[in-house]
């Protein structure tokens, strides 16, 4: 059975997840047999729709988004919206912005996560071209919620990472084949700010997005976030949680019992922990430090990250 990895980023992990690409077509020996980059997920910031993750002072413009689209799709892979937002009206369903991400997206290849029932009903009456998936936002957390879930129109329902490693519990599932699992969540098992987290994303944008029609004397505070139970753990720091999914275990415990559809975080990381984490679960073991090496030295090569060199002093 083939692993269909599902990876972040569609503005600032673009340059890194086409050079992998790139890499995968290159030096295939360096990846783990059966494997598939399966989707990009992510926004154009700044997206109103957008959940999850909140991505200030950046505005992609029409042609950035035009190209990142195309040249995605061209690869035979879908780009993916999370359009997660939670506490969206039936005003903000005309946000020209994110009806123009969608029109420019509309051929029948990509896909969208979906939260609210709101933002859901009008995509399916006006983009029927997407498959929808059910996100983890969600935070569906017993297996008959699940079950039900599954018996609606989602191409794939995203597990809540709580259920990860709950052998007995997935076992349970109706329709492995359509469940995909966050194999590195970030956020500590049984986070009990995890749905607030989400809510003040959403605030947060909607106050930066106004604040770009506004003066410099007329902003408005965006409100702040601090989470006392961690942020931006590597991945070496989280596979101490039960919520922890191997890279052994995709392949010894998940693919046998049906699940094939994995997602690995990290939209708003940076790319010394991103890249350790695709080469942890993408690489063979023997291979990972020299495929480190290579996307390290690419990126350097084409300044999307730059090395500074010591400045000469003068010894007087």
């Amino acid at each position: 059975m083939t692993a269909k990895f599902h990876l972040p980023g569609l503005r600032y992990n673009y340059p890194l997840n086409m050079m992998l690409l790139s890499l995968k077509e290159k030096y295939p020996h360096y990846f783990r047999d059966n494997i598939e980059i399966a989707s990009f997920f992510g926004e154009f910031p700044t997206s109103l729709w957008n959940g999850g993750r909140f991505s200030n002072g950046d505005q992609c413009d029409r042609r950035f988004v035009e190209e990142v689209v195309k040249s995605i799709n061209t690869r035979g892979i879908p780009v993916r919206y999370t359009y997660t937002n939670p506490l969206l009206t039936e005003e903000d369903l005309a946000d020209a912005y994110c009806n123009f991400c969608m029109k420019t997206a509309d051929n029948g290849k990509n896909e969208v996560l979906v939260v609210s029932p709101i933002l859901e009903a009008y995509i399916r009456k006006n983009y029927p071209g997407f498959t929808i998936n059910s996100s983890t936002c969600k935070e569906i957390r017993g297996i008959e919620g699940v079950n039900e879930e599954l018996k609606k129109d989602y191409g794939l329902v995203v597990l809540d990472y709580n259920l990860n490693n709950q052998f007995g519990e997935l076992q349970k599932i109706t329709d492995k084949s359509r469940c995909e699992l966050l194999v590195n969540a970030c956020c500590i098992p049984e986070c009990p700010r995890r749905g607030e987290h989400y809510r003040t994303i959403a605030k947060q944008q909607r106050i930066t997005l106004k604040n770009r029609r506004h003066p410099a004397d007329k902003q408005i505070p965006v409100p702040g976030w601090h989470c006392e139970y961690g942020n931006c753990n590597s991945i070496y720091d989280i596979q101490e949680y039960k919520t922890f999914i191997s890279a052994e275990d995709i392949w010894e415990k998940y693919l046998p019992m049906g699940f094939s559809n994995f997602k690995i975080e990290g939209r708003t990381a940076d790319y010394f922990n991103l890249i350790d984490t695709y080469c942890y679960y993408l690489m063979e073991p023997k291979y990972r430090d020299e495929a480190r090496l290579l996307l390290l030295m690419n990126l350097e090569r084409s300044r999307v990250i730059r090395v500074s060199k010591p400045k000469p002093g003068n010894w007087q």
